[in-house]
């Protein structure tokens, strides 16, 4: 298992550095300059050369990219242009509102698909299994931002509570404070991961069911239930626990369309912020600790499988 890990940390530096190179070339190719928009409007010409000289933009590239990889893994992504603010304590400020939020939709998306997943493939060709996988494509085909509004109207802007069940009513902006806050932006984020994950659990149960240790298991006069879940759906957890894991990483980086609807101050809003303003090193930041973020986790989902089938040999 060391070595397995060992192997593994050394296969994602090509991959950190092929995102570094990516990160960097942001700032280079996306139009306007970065020095002129730090100096603002009306800047003479030797204070903007000054700001160049300062950020080191007028080295050559691979000078500029070394310097870059080099501050970034000490933790230095250099300084906001919009708020002056070390780039780190920005997003050291909003990361763990990106997280909660990835987290706890991961939760319902894994709760709502596997339930699914598995009622559909035990009951599977009949009524139950295509009402249940039409839900799953609907859920699966609804853009974020349509269902988030949605959601919006129905618990939280809307009248149609009676007066017992106001307490129910949801809050449509913030995070954190009330979990009246935390409901729906959750379930707006979650919906679409746990319609993946019932599918893939549907298909994978299904290729479990048919093995011969599963026929055993039933002659040996198991019952269901255990059959099911003791037996089957360990084995079949496997590549669902690929794609729960590529959906927590999406969860991170795609959070910007559910922060922007709930007016949640997470690392999205702070991405597209960035964005709006043209803050180079806030982008560079925030893409590039969503990017190590994602390899993380791909490297945890990888050594998850050991647990899920013994014969699996990752040495």
């Amino acid at each position: 298992m060391t070595k397995y890990i060992i192997r593994r940390l050394l296969q994602t530096i090509p991959v950190l550095i092929g995102v570094t190179i990516l990160v960097f070339s942001l700032m280079h190719l996306v139009p306007g300059d970065a020095a002129k928009i730090i100096a603002g409007e009306g800047a003479s010409d030797q204070t903007v050369e000054n700001i160049r000289e300062r950020l080191g933009l007028n080295d050559p590239l691979y000078v500029q990219y070394g310097t870059f990889v080099g501050n970034a893994v000490q933790g230095d992504l250099g300084s906001s242009i919009r708020s002056g603010r070390p780039v780190m304590d920005e997003i050291a400020s909003r990361f763990w509102i990106t997280f909660e939020l990835a987290f706890y939709s991961t939760i319902v998306a894994v709760f709502l698909g596997l339930i699914a997943g598995i009622i559909s493939a035990v009951r599977h060709y009949t009524l139950t299994d295509v009402t249940v996988m039409i839900v799953a494509l609907f859920g699966l085909s609804m853009p974020n931002f349509w269902f988030g509004l949605l959601l919006i109207q129905w618990f939280a802007i809307g009248n149609w509570m009676p007066e017992s069940l106001e307490f129910l009513k949801m809050r449509p902006s913030g995070w954190g404070d009330d979990w009246r806050q935390v409901v729906l932006p959750v379930l707006t984020l979650g919906t679409g991961g746990a319609a993946i994950i019932a599918r893939m659990t549907r298909s994978s149960m299904l290729e479990v069911i048919g093995q011969d240790y599963i026929r055993t298991a039933r002659a040996k006069g198991l019952t269901e239930r255990i059959v099911v879940y003791r037996h089957a759906l360990k084995n079949a957890l496997i590549p669902v626990v690929t794609v729960v894991g590529l959906e927590f990483g999406g969860f991170l980086g795609g959070a910007v369309l559910t922060e922007t609807i709930f007016a949640i101050n997470g690392m999205g809003r702070l991405t597209i912020d960035a964005i709006r303003t043209r803050d180079f090193p806030m982008v560079q930041g925030t893409v590039l600790v969503i990017s190590v973020l994602f390899v993380v986790v791909n490297l945890l989902v990888d050594v998850s499988y050991r647990y899920l089938n013994k014969r699996i040999d990752l040495n």
